[in-house]
């Protein structure tokens, strides 16, 4: 698949590289320098290069949204029409200080981005896990049980592609439901960064969800 990065910050660069080394060709575009989205393209490999918002949206089969909350409005503009377009987002909706959440209950991030590009097809994914955590996944593929990894999202066809990106870095996709349901995995995305970064243990931390008692 020709994926676009639209935010190419820890979460964003880190998937972006990983995406690349499974086989996509790969633009990444939005930081704040110029240097890094070139050095990030290099590192990821030969199907990876370095581009505008605009130029990782052009052509693109999928595009990943990673920037703080703050800068959805600004990046979207510089994208262009996105109309037709599967956008998997991993932002999460939150304050300026980055430490709480300023949607929930009745609406989610997610939600609120399918309504700022109402003809695009959103998949909220990737949100629920640290990025200090994918490559030691994407290295244990094969080797030990695929972790979990929650996506919801209202189009199948765009559903079936997130899917395949979360299985292609080496986690198992499990499927939530409808693009509403981001209003639960988006706390819970809080929640496992609280056991990531003020928890023992440091932040590569997984979760796996498994089902017990079935055929009994």
């Amino acid at each position: 698949m020709r994926i676009g990065i639209l935010g190419s910050g820890l979460m964003g660069g880190k998937l972006g590289t990983l995406f690349a080394r499974a086989g996509h060709v790969v633009v990444f575009s939005y930081s704040q320098s110029e240097e890094k989205l070139s050095r990030l393209a290099h590192e990821a490999g030969p199907t990876a290069r370095a581009g505008s918002p605009l130029d990782a949206a052009q052509g693109s089969d999928v595009l990943l949204l990673a920037v703080y909350w703050s800068r959805v409005g600004d990046v979207l503009r510089e994208a262009g029409d996105l109309s037709g377009r599967t956008i998997v987002t991993c932002s999460l909706p939150m304050n300026g200080a980055n430490t709480e959440l300023v949607l929930g209950h009745t609406t989610s991030g997610a939600e609120a981005l399918a309504k700022r590009v109402p003809g695009a097809h959103v998949v909220s994914a990737f949100n629920t896990i640290p990025s200090e955590v994918l490559f030691g996944v994407y290295a244990a593929r094969g080797k030990v049980p695929a972790p979990s990894m929650l996506y919801c999202g209202d189009d199948p066809g765009a559903k079936d592609v997130a899917a395949a990106l979360i299985q292609d870095l080496g986690f198992e996709a499990i499927d939530v439901g409808p693009l509403a349901s981001a209003r639960y995995t988006e706390p819970l995305a809080m929640v496992i960064a609280h056991m990531a970064y003020d928890g023992e243990g440091g932040p590569e931390l997984a979760y796996r969800i498994e089902r017990f008692g079935r055929g009994e």
